[in-house]
């Protein structure tokens, strides 16, 4: 991320800024996000395949090229190591391509359903995206001030300060860079309750809010490599195999396979997902890594049952034996008393 030298800029109340904020709306816009990630979590190879987009976020630096255009026109391009990942939509199909893999995923859409970018690309490198995760959490326990300003990217930008108020969470501020004139979020800073580093920094080094061209949506595979061609039915969203926006949770108690449940609100939420056995992956030397770490971690129980925790400096986890793992930016003692009140 880019600051600079604070601007000088009209003063405006947290509670207008806010207003402004949630109700922004641009055309297009395309730029680079750097995204730098520390929650103290450990490394685990392999421990979520073909979710990049989940653990790209959670740890090291990354930069992607990004560009979206209303109402259905969005792309992200990942550039890692010498190699690229690329999600784009030009409104009538989508394409997921991994450079390293050689392999092109080609989601064709249906006419008669409007496009959403955000259906078939990764959220991860979108500062909107993620700054409405934590302005979705703003309740009576969260206090919201305009802290200062700063520039990002070249532009002027007010800095609103989420903090919550609740001892539950492992956050401690949520900072958005929020641009004066378009009052679009800039840039994302997530502090943990203790320390003195950002847990999390996500932002564009670089931004432009003319529309990209309908050719910046275009892909067409390089030679030689392997295309695989999905239709999307009517009736679903898209096929697993293209790189998704988290699945929105259900309500307790009309929990579905691999869809998680969350239980709480705003910064106490904790997510279910069933599917892990704690138990089972200590016990087995063969189960790789996370077997690894789970026979390390401490076995805790309750009314819920018994299990293993797993703790980091933002990120919680209760993996139990019975097939269930509640994860959430909250603290152990919130995970268990998440869990007494889950479905079984």
């Amino acid at each position: 991320m880019v600051a600079d030298a604070s601007p000088k800029l009209p003063s405006i109340s947290a509670q207008d800024l806010l207003a402004k904020v949630q109700t922004a709306k641009v055309d297009g816009l395309s730029g680079t996000v750097r995204s730098n990630a520390d929650l103290g979590l450990p490394a685990i190879p392999g421990m979520a395949p073909g979710s990049r987009e989940l653990t790209d976020l959670l740890s090291g630096q990354h930069t992607a090229r990004v560009a979206f255009a209303s109402p259905d026109k969005a792309k992200v391009s990942l550039i890692d190591n010498q190699a690229e990942q690329l999600w784009t939509t030009d409104g009538t199909s989508a394409w997921a391509y991994d450079s390293s893999k050689r392999e092109a995923t080609k989601l064709t859409l249906p006419a008669h359903k409007t496009a959403k970018p955000e259906k078939t690309l990764p959220q991860s490198y979108d500062p909107q995206a993620v700054a409405k995760q934590f302005l979705d959490a703003i309740d009576p326990t969260t206090k919201v001030q305009v802290s200062g300003t700063e520039k990002v990217a070249g532009r002027d930008a007010y800095k609103l300060r989420l903090v919550p108020k609740t001892d539950k969470t492992t956050v401690g501020s949520v900072t958005l860079a929020i641009d004066s004139k378009t009052w679009v979020p800039l840039d994302v800073t997530v502090m943990p309750r203790t320390g003195n580093d950002p847990a999390v920094e996500l932002g564009f080094t670089s931004v432009s809010f003319d529309v990209p061209s309908a050719s910046s949506f275009t892909f067409t595979p390089p030679k030689g490599v392997k295309v695989t061609d999905q239709k999307v039915p009517a009736n679903r969203e898209r096929p697993k195999s293209v790189q998704p926006k988290p699945v929105k949770p259900v309500k307790p108690g009309t929990a579905q396979a691999d869809k998680p449940t969350v239980i709480g609100t705003g910064w106490d939420s904790v997510a279910m997902i069933r599917g892990a056995n704690a138990a089972g992956l200590a016990a087995n030397p063969a189960s790789g890594p996370l077997g690894q770490l789970l026979a390390k971690a401490p076995t805790v129980q309750g009314s819920w049952g018994k299990g293993k925790v797993l703790t980091t400096k933002m990120v919680s986890a209760l993996i139990t034996d019975d097939g269930r793992v509640f994860v959430g930016l909250v603290t152990p003692d919130t995970l268990q008393a998440a869990a007494a009140k889950a479905p079984r």
